[in-house]
């Protein structure tokens, strides 16, 4: 018996044990799908982004010097139409490009992603740091960025919140994304029903299905604070990798 005993014992360990290893198993292929697909977007990303640039914008300036060809009188509107089409094509290929990321680096990228919302309808939007925010290594750096962007367009796109403060901390080894507004807020337990990150996107809370999938990728944790008509609180620790001093400007391009 006490050998039937310890044989039943040791069965129902093993199989513990190998579900357990087929769980860490199944979030690892989990994880590592996710993460292609986010470098795939990006390098999609870059790709529009290219073409707009040397594509869109070169056929629109070549555009701009035949309507002012010699012998040929000017159409102030015509004019007009393609600047604003060249100042679009270079805002949409920002957007999808951060430049000022690769050259300046995350706290200056950060501040120009706030400065760029509207606030003509008298919304307020801040950027708070603390302490000094060294360069990272370019994924990290670029998982960040797309991490405080889609925490910026939530918040613009569904809070209607009057105020809106995004900061930023740093620790060796760690991040601190804390997202914060006076908005109308949501129901967390509406929240909690969303499926888990996964490789593929779904149609409904896609924006926070995004943000844990890139939180997700670094490895880091996410927290949300809000109830209806009190606001929204949303912090993101991220596990991050610094960039060796004196290591030059790095490049974004994520595959070969």
């Amino acid at each position: 018996m006490l050998g039937l005993v310890w044989f039943v014992v040791r069965f129902q360990r093993t199989q513990l044990q190998q579900q357990h290893e087929m769980a860490q198993l199944h979030e690892a292929a989990q994880q590592q799908a996710l993460a292609a697909a986010l470098v795939a977007q990006e390098d999609e990303r870059q790709r529009i982004a290219g073409e707009l640039h040397d594509g869109v914008g070169t056929i629109l300036a070549l555009a701009k010097l035949h309507l002012y060809a010699p012998g040929r009188p000017p159409s102030p509107e015509a004019s007009a139409l393609i600047d604003q089409a060249v100042a679009e094509v270079r805002r949409i290929s920002r957007n999808l490009q951060p430049a000022t990321l690769q050259q300046l680096g995350l706290t200056q990228a950060l501040r120009a992603l706030v400065q760029a919302v509207p606030t003509d309808n008298g919304l307020e939007v801040r950027l708070e740091q603390d302490g000094c925010l060294d360069r990272l290594i370019p994924p990290h750096e670029l998982m960040v960025y797309r991490i405080a962007q889609e925490l910026l367009t939530n918040g613009l796109l569904h809070a209607e919140a009057p105020h809106i403060v995004l900061r930023v901390s740093a620790e060796p080894g760690l991040l601190t994304l804390v997202y914060s507004d006076d908005g109308q807020g949501f129901d967390l337990a509406a929240l909690e029903e969303l499926p888990p990150p996964g490789p593929h996107g779904q149609p409904v809370g896609m924006g926070l299905i995004n943000l844990r999938s890139r939180v997700a990728v670094l490895g880091g944790q996410l927290h949300y604070h809000s109830e209806p008509g009190v606001g929204t609180r949303v912090e993101a620790v991220l596990p991050v990798t610094l960039l060796p001093a004196g290591t030059p400007s790095p490049t974004f391009t994520l595959s070969t």
